[in-house]
């Protein structure tokens, strides 16, 4: 049985893994930028967002570089992307940190992106979630990888309402980009100079 948080509107937290990242010498863990890979699929992770009809009334993302970058190319998929607030208590957050942010957010945002990282991220969809449709939980359970997208929905009055067991799991995905995707369109542009 799923608790309910109370009465109110149905309420969407989207979870989003940072994209794939690279490990260049020297530079310091917060700064790491998005490798090759990474870049294509967080750009399809917003294609993705988009196809499903689950963009975001508000972002939340970790300051360090690579979740950064992932909300600018996922969000550059969108006509319109909402507003992003940076939130450094993001960055290596345990599950009470994220509750305590999410807990912030204001009764008009009824469906909110979080971009971050893991183990954090993985611990926090399987603690929200009472249930999965389908083996969404089971596939969680296994592996929460890089761009990988979780879709929670739960009723409540306002985000303070949000509390373990209170959500159930409504979709699970990981996107990927295609090799060689915007390539086309470098060698287009330089064929014509």
């Amino acid at each position: 049985m799923i608790a309910r948080a109370g009465a109110g509107p149905l309420r969407r937290l989207v979870v989003l893994r940072h994209a794939k990242s690279a490990w260049p010498d020297g530079v310091a863990d917060h700064q790491r930028p998005l490798a090759p890979r990474g870049v294509r699929d967080a750009r399809a992770a917003g294609r993705a967002l988009a196809e499903a009809d689950c963009l975001p009334d508000l972002a939340l993302c970790s300051t360090a570089l690579r979740a950064r970058r992932t909300w600018e190319l996922a969000s550059a998929q969108w006509g319109t992307p909402p507003s992003a607030l940076l939130d450094r208590r993001l960055y290596e957050a345990g599950v009470p940190d994220l509750l305590d942010v999410l807990r912030g957010v204001s009764a008009q945002v009824e469906t909110l992106l979080l971009i971050g990282h893991n183990p954090a991220l993985e611990e926090l969809v399987l603690e929200l979630a009472a249930d999965g449709l389908d083996d969404t939980l089971a596939r969680v359970r296994v592996k929460f990888p890089t761009s990988a997208v979780a879709v929670l929905a739960w009723h409540g009055t306002g985000w303070p309402a949000l509390a373990p067991g209170t959500a159930v799991l409504t979709a699970f995905t990981v996107p990927r980009g295609k090799k060689g995707e915007g390539e086309a369109l470098k060698r287009a542009g330089r064929k014509g100079h």
